[in-house]
């Protein structure tokens, strides 16, 4: 499937990483997290594996061993609080949001968030973007039985648009993201935010198509937005 053609009824949109350029943030985050607790670097690799994933499932895999809900709780505090701090006032929209949203209203084309962010990061992060009176349908992993790369999450959000998921176009940062856009029934706008055009090439299951951000994506496919 190629996406000249495709004209999506709904948009669902990760966030960290793919609308928020914010993952050069968390990253700073994660690095004073795993050093304060004397864990292994987070490595690239380590990332494709689970960036996109929720932090009950991140967690375990930095330290090695299964958490009790208290630990996850108390962790997971520690290195969100850390990256809102750290990002307060230096998070900026991936080059073409801004205007790609305002294409698909006018278009009249509804919109949701699928992340795998907790809820006082997502509130904290649609805030610095200035988009939270402007996205109201979320779907959070922590509120679906599964997180990413199951397809829970961008069930839910295409639930909350009214349309269904082969009728939505995903957009994604991570592979595990994508693997979850596509589980749904969603085809797949891969961003390289924060991955390598080779790193979707390579990923199983790869997306739909590749672009650098969405002002590349409407000079491609999306230019029917503009008309």
């Amino acid at each position: 499937m190629t996406l000249a053609d495709f004209r999506p009824r709904a948009v669902i949109f990760d966030l960290d990483g793919t609308l928020a350029d914010n993952m050069a943030w968390h990253a700073r985050a994660f690095e004073a997290f795993v050093a304060r607790h004397g864990l292994p670097p987070v490595t690239m690799e380590l990332r494709r594996r689970i960036d996109g994933k929720r932090n009950s499932e991140i967690l375990p895999m930095l330290f090695g061993r299964e958490m009790t809900p208290a630990e996850l709780e108390q962790y997971e505090d520690e290195k969100e609080s850390a990256y809102r701090e750290l990002s307060r006032g230096g998070i900026r929209a991936v080059s073409g949001a801004f205007e790609l949203l305002d294409r698909l209203a006018d278009h009249g084309i509804p919109v949701a968030v699928a992340t795998s962010a907790p809820a006082r990061n997502v509130a904290f992060t649609l805030r610095e973007l200035g988009l939270h009176d402007r996205l109201t349908r979320v779907a959070r992993s922590d509120e679906v039985p599964r997180g990413k790369p199951a397809p829970d999450v961008y069930l839910r959000a295409a639930e909350l648009t009214g349309v269904t998921p082969d009728c939505c176009l995903a957009f994604e940062d991570a592979p595990v993201g994508v693997a979850a856009a596509r589980a749904a029934g969603l085809p797949c706008v891969a961003v390289t935010t924060t991955f390598t055009r080779e790193a979707f090439e390579q990923a199983d299951p790869p997306p739909t198509e590749i672009y650098m951000n969405f002002e590349d994506y409407l000079d491609g496919p999306g230019r029917w937005l503009r008309g």
